[in-house]
């Protein structure tokens, strides 16, 4: 009698320092090691094979109860595989602007087929085309593509576009004043709001929190140019850890027109309206202007948010009573 014919075990290959992939039919551990040695030119003698998974190693036993395109990882005598954090250490250890990672991570992106994987190479693929190191125009050109010409340099557009930001929070002071019916309060308010701009124009629009140029304490991201989410209002930190580097290429400057700079006291459901009703009260000379402007226009009350991060919620937050009005003014 002849011994049933095994069937063969259809699985993906690799070596370790390639991340090309083989498919290669089996119907035994022995027999995989033998075509993997041939084909990715592996020493035979003892060489082993592990999941690329998690790093276990495979005996004969477990290769029968293998799915079909499996990943596995081909190992010389002496190589040891811990699964694809090794991958990921390779990649921590390697420059980001490296042609060869480009290359491989598109030639996995065009072999992949899950969505999800899709997203974290295409993200990947993201963050490797960086350039992040030239700052002028003549030297990145892609990156300015739709920027006025009149910004020469990276750091120049950013601060601009950190002013361009804390801008619109002053036309919403400005236009708060419409909500206002009695025109002695609203003539208060319209006072304050031009004190609050002189405080702003004084300050440059506090353009520094996206200069990478400027000194560490004045600005939000590295000297590289990277950003951290700060968390939302009601956290210390980001649980996500997301990240972005808007000087590195184009479509991170894109993104990063989608992060937020939160107040964590609410703009126009709190701070705002507390400071109309400060004015019913006092003139504005009695106000603490100094406590209304670091909460409508500073990092005492801004966060830098990712997209997800931001609440839009009601915050729940209040003004603090003790500082709304000059020491010695408050009733």
């Amino acid at each position: 009698m002849f011994g049933l014919q095994r069937k063969k075990q259809v699985v993906k290959i690799r070596s370790l320092n390639d991340t090309k992939k083989y498919g290669v039919a089996a119907t035994s551990l022995k027999e995989l090691l033998k075509k993997g040695s041939k084909l990715l030119q592996v020493p035979l003698v003892g060489s082993h094979i592990s999941l690329y998974e998690d790093g276990t190693e495979l005996t004969e036993d477990y290769f029968r109860s293998l799915p079909d395109n499996v990943e596995l990882v081909l190992l010389a005598m002496d190589e040891r595989w811990n699964g694809f954090v090794c991958d990921i250490g390779r990649l921590l250890d390697t420059d980001r602007n490296s042609d060869l990672l480009i290359d491989a991570a598109k030639w996995l992106l065009s072999d992949e087929r899950s969505p999800k994987r899709r997203r974290l190479l295409g993200d990947l693929l993201l963050h490797l085309k960086d350039s992040s190191e030239t700052e002028n125009r003549e030297d990145d050109e892609d990156w300015f593509q739709g920027i006025d010409d009149r910004f020469k340099t990276k750091s120049a557009y950013m601060k601009y576009n950190c002013e361009s930001r804390i801008r619109g929070y002053m036309k919403e002071v400005h236009s708060y004043a419409q909500t206002i019916q009695k025109p002695k309060l609203k003539d208060e308010y319209k006072k304050t709001a031009e004190c609050l701009v002189m405080q702003l124009k004084s300050d440059k629009y506090n353009g520094c929190y996206f200069n990478r140029k400027e000194k560490e304490q004045n600005r939000l991201c590295t000297q590289e140019g990277w950003f951290s989410c700060q968390g939302a209002f009601d956290h210390d930190e980001c649980k996500s850890l997301h990240s972005i580097n808007p000087y590195g290429n184009r479509e991170s400057r894109i993104l990063f027109s989608t992060w937020n700079l939160d107040h964590g006291i609410e703009k126009k459901r709190t701070v705002i309206p507390t400071l109309v009703e400060a004015l019913q009260k006092h003139k504005s000379t009695n106000i603490n202007l100094d406590y209304f402007y670091k909460l409508l226009f500073t990092r005492e009350n801004l966060k830098l948010v990712h997209i997800v991060c931001h609440k839009k919620g009601a915050h729940d937050l209040l003004c603090d009573k003790r500082k709304i009005y000059k020491q010695g003014k408050r009733k």
